[in-house]
């Protein structure tokens, strides 16, 4: 029962969304093609409910020439891809305003696991053992809110598990005020390396400030 409400609030919330959010839209667009070439909108092949595949949109961040279907975190150096109006977008989540068609169109819901990439296998693989394949995929989630890109797949998965276990309308109120101060703390984003390293920078940081 719950899933019919969540979808219908899905479709309402994403409609009226398009529209009041129009005129950002607009600015944003205008914004990217200034800024550098290419398409406005980025498309990016990811996994949905029960393993299908669908385009998911963003906001185009990074040059044309960055290599396809690899998350920004594993790129060697990330930053010599992302554009100067992609750097703004990613700090204020707004790449991610595009999704609301994803929404409104039936391939994602505002909140649930994030849409894994369709070569992320062991991510896939993960969730399809805890259920969390079985939901539609959000614009935000659990996972999100509780570390976001510095998780590791395996903590990642079982944070999208307690999430299916605990579907419903106050944990779903949860993941969207705790977005909300995510996004205004930029918490656990990162955009280059892989996770060990990031973990050792911060370890060598932490030692260095202590002498």
């Amino acid at each position: 029962m719950y899933r019919k409400v969540k979808r219908l609030a899905d479709v309402v919330l994403s409609g009226a969304g398009l529209l009041v959010l129009s005129p950002i839209f607009m600015g944003l667009i205008a914004a990217i093609k200034f800024d550098s070439k290419g398409p406005v909108l980025f498309k990016q092949k990811r996994v949905g409910i029960h393993q299908s595949h669908f385009h998911m949109y963003k906001f185009r961040t990074m040059s044309i020439d960055t290599p396809k279907d690899t998350p920004t975190h594993l790129l060697e150096n990330p930053d010599q891809y992302i554009t100067k109006m992609g750097k703004f977008l990613r700090k204020t989540s707004l790449d991610e305003l595009p999704q609301i068609i994803n929404i409104l169109t039936g391939k994602m819901s505002i909140i649930g696991p994030r849409p894994a990439l369709w070569n992320q296998y062991d991510l896939i693989e993960a969730r399809e053992k805890y259920g969390a394949n079985d939901v539609a995929p959000g614009l935000t989630g659990w996972a999100q809110i509780n570390g976001r890109d510095e998780l590791p797949i395996d903590v990642k998965a079982k944070l999208d598990k307690e999430y299916v276990n605990r579907l419903g309308l106050l944990m779903d109120v949860k993941c969207f005020f705790g977005t909300i101060t995510s996004v205004l703390k930029s918490d656990g984003v990162v955009e280059g390396g892989t996770m060990d390293s990031k973990i050792e920078e911060k370890v060598a940081s932490s030692k260095e400030n202590h002498y």
